[in-house]
């Protein structure tokens, strides 16, 4: 009883809140300026991570560029360089403890500790709608993306306890995305996500501090009502929304 009347008397707050987030959504937020700051893009010889560096070398941000294929990281690098940017890159496992941490050495502001020190930055966890529910035949890919949204969320919770506001985080979480990943990908939400327009989002989701970014912006919706809605009402619609693409059915036994 304690606990529901401590719940009442934060109803005015909650009323406030609702009222300024709403108002928010009218007011168009100002970008922030990255020109100058450090940007540290893992996966960048190829798909989102390369088209990403070329934004943000468009925005004049100093970048280091980490990739474990050689030649797709000097081809971003020499790109982001040809649009006006200054860019390191690195041939980095990002799998392999040591890998990181030789490579660490070279971009020491990039990381954390420096961060807090100085209060400032900006903290990208690419994850996916995958990471908020559950998809037939993908087990180990959403399990996964559940755990990069954990991180985000674990990591903005302590960086709001040491009162860190000057580090911000963001977590990109689209639909499936063309870039040969998942194969012949289809669902009712809407057509399959090419990756100049979820690039396009994030951008701008970073330079406008959003915290979670979800493509379409139906999928937050979604997930809110998988929440609140019935088990058997949810299995209804989630036939509605008809996710198909190529799987690998079954397990392979040893000696098949």
């Amino acid at each position: 009883m304690k606990f529901f009347l401590q719940c009442l008397q934060l109803l005015p707050l909650l009323i406030i809140f609702s009222l300024e987030s709403l108002l928010k959504l009218f007011i168009p937020k100002k970008r922030k300026s990255v020109t100058g700051e450090i940007v540290l893009i893992t996966g960048a010889g190829h798909g989102i991570g390369r088209l990403t560096a070329y934004e943000f070398a468009k925005l004049k941000s100093k970048l280091v560029l980490w990739d474990i294929n050689k030649h797709g990281i000097e081809d971003t690098a020499a790109e982001c360089r040809r649009l006006g940017a200054k860019a390191h890159a690195f041939v980095v496992d990002c799998s392999n403890r040591e890998d990181i941490y030789s490579s660490a050495k070279k971009t020491t502001k990039a990381f954390l500790p420096v961060m807090m020190k100085n209060n400032h930055g900006h903290i990208v966890t690419v994850a996916s709608a995958a990471g908020h529910t559950g998809v037939p035949f993908l087990l180990a890919y959403c399990s996964s993306k559940f755990a990069a949204v954990g991180f985000h969320r674990a990591l903005t919770e302590e960086l709001a306890a040491l009162e860190r506001t000057g580090i911000k985080t963001t977590c990109l979480c689209p639909n499936f995305i063309n870039t040969g990943f998942i194969k012949n990908a289809s669902t009712s939400l809407g057509p399959i996500l090419e990756p100049e327009e979820v690039v396009d989002k994030l951008i701008d989701g970073i330079l406008t501090e959003q915290k979670m970014i979800f493509i379409p912006s139906s999928i937050c919706l979604l997930i809110v009502l998988e929440r609140i809605l019935p088990e058997r009402f949810l299995a209804f619609l989630k036939r509605k929304i008809d996710i198909r693409f190529d799987a690998v059915i079954g397990y392979k036994t040893k000696g098949q």
